[in-house]
């Protein structure tokens, strides 16, 4: 009698160990960019109401119709395993009372995600991502900081030749339009799409731009550009990202028919994939802003963005580039309380800020912050939340002389310092 050989389930492979020195490597880095950016980890359960991921996904995408393991319970519930981060995240935020804490709320997290589809290198069935959210923030300055990060990571892996792609999708009140137009321009190339496609006419055209068919793809690269319709705050939102991105010297591409494949996003959408790659599948890294998700979830805060990567994509590319795991074995940093909050105030400030943060991390010095913010009291009132020592605070007079007021939060005595000595004053 021949004795049983079990094997694992197509598109849900096992992590061996030298795969998993990799997966560790980039949680790892992960936890040191979150531990400055003052993101805090929380943990989201795998099985979740189905109806979380209809409603925050959307019934139209992919994902629902065709990805999504649903089933369910004795008890008669309709559950489905988690296939993406994002609605679990805004339930947590909302289910939990954080809207009350004070704004941005950083989270971040990490774990599996499940999607039924065709097992291949890159695309499987059950899968790892990292995920930062940002709820609380309507300031474009918040998806050049996201992008920043996940940047970041992938440079401390040894990951640095890669693309940043860049879009818009415009809002609630400018989609409409394009929305129309959209309906119009592929209805009447109908009889050229996939059956897929000429179904998401109707329900949601926007669809058909992530189509991987190639038929579809020529048909999309003919057909309007959203950017080309978007209201005057989109489009001066869209330019106020460009201008940020410019301003942390992160080099990008317009990509005027990247749309992400998710119902939630607005406005700014963008994808991280290594350089030389044309391929959706290519992406290491995805994200974009959804700010209404949140009041559709019953909760009331204006302004959410996030972003996730996908771990077994970032391993299959350091395995390419040769990059062994085991140099990767660093200890996870930034995990000291920050002393200090840089308060910013007023454009040339906030500029500066972003070079003095940039010298911080360069030595390896944990500091807050909150770029998202533009006035003085909110940016103390959370910097005594914080009980951080002191506050250094930067006005257009600072910014222009290269010099910053060091407040003690304790006594309240303050003088001016050159920037030259912040961080030898803030160690002390």
């Amino acid at each position: 009698m021949s004795k049983t050989r079990f094997k694992h389930l197509p598109g849900m492979p096992d992590v061996l160990p030298q795969e998993m020195e990799y997966f560790e490597a980039i949680l790892r880095e992960s936890q040191s960019v979150a531990n400055f950016y003052g993101f805090l980890k929380v943990e989201t359960p795998i099985v979740e109401e189905a109806e979380l991921f209809i409603k925050g996904t959307g019934e139209a995408t992919e994902i629902v119709q065709k990805q999504m393991y649903t089933f369910k319970t004795k008890g008669g519930e309709n559950v489905a395993l988690r296939p993406e981060f994002t609605p679990s995240f805004v339930r947590l935020f909302v289910e939990h009372g954080l809207e009350e804490e004070p704004k941005p709320v950083k989270l971040w997290g990490e774990g599996p995600l499940f999607r039924y589809e065709r097992p291949q290198k890159g695309r499987l069935r059950q899968f790892h991502q990292f995920n930062f959210e940002i709820f609380g923030s309507t300031h474009p300055i918040s998806e050049a900081i996201l992008i920043k990060m996940f940047l970041q990571i992938l440079k401390r892996l040894g990951i640095e030749k890669v693309n940043v792609e860049i879009n818009s999708l415009g809002c609630k009140e400018c989609q409409p339009y394009f929305l129309k137009v959209t309906k119009k321009y592929f209805s009447s190339h109908k009889r050229a799409l996939c059956a897929l496609c000429k179904a998401r006419i109707q329900k949601n055209p926007f669809r058909i731009f992530d189509c991987k068919e190639e038929k579809c793809q020529r048909i999309s690269k003919l057909a309007p550009k959203i950017t080309e319709y978007l209201c005057d705050e989109c489009k001066e939102h869209f330019n106020q990202v460009v201008f940020y991105l410019k301003a942390m010297k992160i080099p990008h591409l317009f990509s005027p028919f990247l749309a992400r494949g998710l119902d939630y996003y607005q406005r700014t959408v963008f994808e991280i994939k290594p350089s030389g790659s044309e391929e959706k599948k290519d992406a290491l890294i995805g994200g974009g802003r959804y700010d209404d998700l949140i009041k559709k979830f019953g909760g009331k805060t204006e302004g959410a963005l996030g972003g996730a990567g996908g771990i077994e994509r970032i391993k299959n590319l350091m395995e390419e580039l040769k990059i062994p795991s085991s140099l990767r074995k660093r200890k996870i940093e930034f995990e000291e309380k920050a002393k200090a909050f840089l308060v910013q105030l007023g454009q040339k400030a906030k500029l500066n800020a972003i070079e003095l943060l940039d010298e911080f991390y360069a030595k390896k010095m944990k500091i807050a912050f909150a770029l998202e913010k533009d006035s003085l009291s909110s940016q103390l009132k959370l910097a005594s939340k914080l009980g951080v020592k002191y506050s250094l605070i930067l006005g257009e007079k600072e910014a222009s002389e290269k010099k910053v007021i060091l407040r003690n939060m304790e006594t309240g005595s303050q003088r001016i310092i050159p920037q030259t000595q912040i961080i030898r004053a803030v160690k002390i």
